[in-house]
This record gives structure tokens, C-alpha cells and sequence, in this order.
């Protein structure tokens, strides 16, 4: 899923499921943020004090990230969240839409209220449950079941296959060799080019099992909406039985459909401005107020805010440790991402017999 979803209508669902607008903010930006937190390693402060990070995200068509191991500690916890169902390593390693393991990591989020930064681990955890709808079939290690060959869309207009050509062949000069090219893609989605995030896309393709699949998006997006909602109303209530909460009402549900299926622009970018617009417009089942900026890199961004830092790569001066920074969005986040990690790869996978880091 792009920023629309996990941005923007993770933050209707949040007021929706009873959050304030600050607390819904802080979760939705949270949620996008795995998708643009790329910096890994320690923070260095000027007197001596240090802080580590994980990135949650990097270039998915990087020729390293096809080969590196280190890449299960991001594909695995965060984006392809293995279901464990199966018989063989390659299969329990298969991402399925709101698995047993999916509900286990959103309730043990939920069992983190409380704690200064639970709405940013609610964040993180939501950004892995919802893609479990948008990345069911693939895997975050090498798998043929991540390769793809017969990729047809339904009603797929000649500019938005062109754009989805242009979009590819960008991400693919000079940074993927003829090598990788040929073994299709073992790792994540790259060789289905965009289509798992588009929430109106009917699609389908063969793997590299010989196996046909066949996608539509839209049922399975309001599916993780509503799944995601319930998971709010939920931490509202301090409950960790997300399951049994109400969702999203019919009306809900129907304002949300609409809105996903004729917002159709492949630039993820302007759909995000589409549910802004929604959104003032009062179009979203009856919420009628601005969608607040989300800055991901840079000035203003949580990590500028928390450090001073606009660019880790500027050369810039290491910042001054102070209380401000442990009550910092930035530190929260990173916090809650070790936790969400630490809780999937070393808790929840293995109590299934899957160890894969």
C-alpha cells in the first residue's frame, strides 16, 4: 500500500474508531513512516550519548536488497509478514491477508497502551497488518513464489500501463543488473510493478509455482479499512479483542468504497490529495475537517523536529541530548519499531516454528 492508504485512510479509519484528531495524526503518520524511515544505525549526540535506529524501509529495487540477508529484518516484520501456514520454510513464509499471525501482532499492540509511545507502536503495527491484505502471495526472502510472469490488469488504460512501464524502468536503470532481471524478482512484489498497492486494481499473474492468481484489490482493501478501524475502536475501548469491535458502518463502508474505486490516479501522491479533498469536503461519511501535513524527510519532519537534522548525509553538526528528544515523535517511532520487530521476529514467528532472522 502508498501513502494514501497509510496516511490517508489510516487517519479516517483512526477518527472514525473514536481517536482524536492529534492521536489519529500521530498513528497515521506513524503508520506511513515505515514506509520513509530508511536510516539505520546509531544517532550520535554531541556529549557522548547515543540512540539506535532501524530502518523500516529501503530502495526496493536496490541490487543489494535482492541478496543481502539483512533484508528479512526489514521485508519480514514490516511488509511481507509471514503467515506461517504450510508445510515448507518458502510457504509458511508466504504473507496471507489478516493471518492468526497478523491478529497476534495487532493484539499484542494493543496490549502496549499505556506506554508513551503506544500510539506509535499502534502505528507501525497497522502498517503491517494492512499490507497483509495488499502483499498476500509474496514473501520478504528469495521465493519463486515472488516471481511473476503473465501480468495482465483488467481495465487498465493505455496511460496508466504506460505509467506503470515508465514507473518500472526508472526504478530499474542503473540500479538493477541483467542478473537480477532474469531471476524475476525472488523478493517481495517488484516484478508485479505496482499493482498490490492500487486499491481499484483487478488484476492477475503466474507465479513462478506455475500456480494462476488472481487479485482484486478494492473488496480487500475495505476489508483492511474496516480490519484496521476495528483495531482502533479497540484501543479506545482498552481492549485487546480487536476482532469482536463494530468497524466501520455500512455507510462507512460504502463512502470508502467509492472514494477507493474511482480515486484512480497511479501517482499515489495525488490520491492522497483526492482523500484530503474528500475529507474538507465532508464526503467521508460525515468527518469534515483538514487532513493534517505529513512531512516525511527533511525540514519540519519528526526527525528534523526531534534532532535538527534535515538530511543525515549534510554533514551536519551531531545534535544536543536533551529531555526534548526522548518525548520526540522521532524517538518514539524508532522505539516502537524495535518493539514491533522484537515481538515478531523473536516472539510471535518462532512460537510458530518459523525462525527466519
Amino acid at each position: 500500500m502508498n501513502i494514501d492508504f497509510h496516511y490517508g485512510i489510516v487517519y479516517v479509519v483512526s477518527r472514525l474508531g473514536g481517536l482524536p484528531p492529534d492521536e489519529a495524526t500521530t498513528v497515521a503518520h506513524a503508520c506511513q513512516y515505515v514506509d520513509d524511515a530508511t536510516t539505520s544505525g546509531l544517532l550520535h549526540f554531541s556529549g557522548g550519548e547515543r540512540f539506535e535506529r532501524f530502518a523500516t524501509a529501503h530502495k526496493l529495487f536496490d541490487y543489494e536488497n535482492v541478496y543481502n540477508e539483512k533484508n528479512r529484518l526489514v521485508w519480514t516484520p514490516f511488509h511481507f509478514l509471514p503467515s506461517g501456514e504450510g508445510q515448507t520454510l518458502e510457504e509458511r513464509a508466504i504473507c496471507r491477508k489478516d493471518s492468526p499471525v497478523a491478529r497476534e501482532i495487532v493484539r499484542r499492540a494493543l496490549c502496549h497502551k499505556g506506554s508513551d509511545n503506544a500510539l506509535h507502536r499502534l502505528g507501525v503495527t497497522l502498517h503491517t497488518y494492512v499490507d497483509t491484505w495488499a502483499h498476500q502471495g509474496f514473501s520478504g526472502i528469495e521465493s519463486d513464489f515472488n516471481r511473476v510472469s503473465h501480468l495482465e490488469a483488467d481495465d487498465c488504460t493505455p496511460e496508466q500501463w504506460l505509467d506503470a512501464i515508465a514507473r518500472f524502468t526508472k526504478n530499474l536503470v542503473g540500479n538493477v543488473e541483467s542478473e537480477v532481471l532474469s531471476r524475476a524478482f525472488p523478493l517481495g512484489h517488484g516484478a508485479a510493478l505496482h499493482y498490490p498497492d492500487q486499491p481499484w486494481a483487478k488484476w492477475s499473474y503466474i507465479d513462478g509455482k506455475g500456480n494462476s492468481v488472481r487479485r482484486d484489490n478494492l473488496p480487500d482493501f475495505v476489508a483492511a479499512a474496516d480490519m484496521a478501524c476495528r483495531a482502533v475502536q479497540a484501543y479506545v475501548a482498552g481492549s485487546e479483542n480487536f476482532v469482536d469491535q463494530s468497524g466501520l458502518s455500512l455507510d462507512e463502508k460504502n463512502a470508502l468504497t467509492q472514494l477507493l474505486s474511482t480515486n484512480t490516479n497511479t501517482d499515489e501522491k495525488v490520491r492522497l490529495e483526492v482523500i484530503r479533498d474528500s475529507l474538507v469536503a465532508g464526503a467521508i461519511s460525515g468527518l469534515k475537517e483538514p487532513l493534517p501535513l505529513y512531512v516525511g524527510k527533511g525540514v519540519a519532519s519528526w526527525k528534523h523536529t526531534a534532532t535538527g537534522i534535515a538530511d543525515e548525509g549534510d554533514g551536519h553538526t551531531p545534535p544536543v541530548w536533551s529531555e526534548s528528544f526522548e518525548s520526540s515523535d522521532y524517538r518514539k517511532f524508532h522505539d516502537a519499531v524495535k518493539e514491533h520487530r522484537f515481538t515478531v521476529v523473536q516472539e510471535v514467528l518462532p512460537e510458530r516454528g518459523l525462525r527466519l532472522v
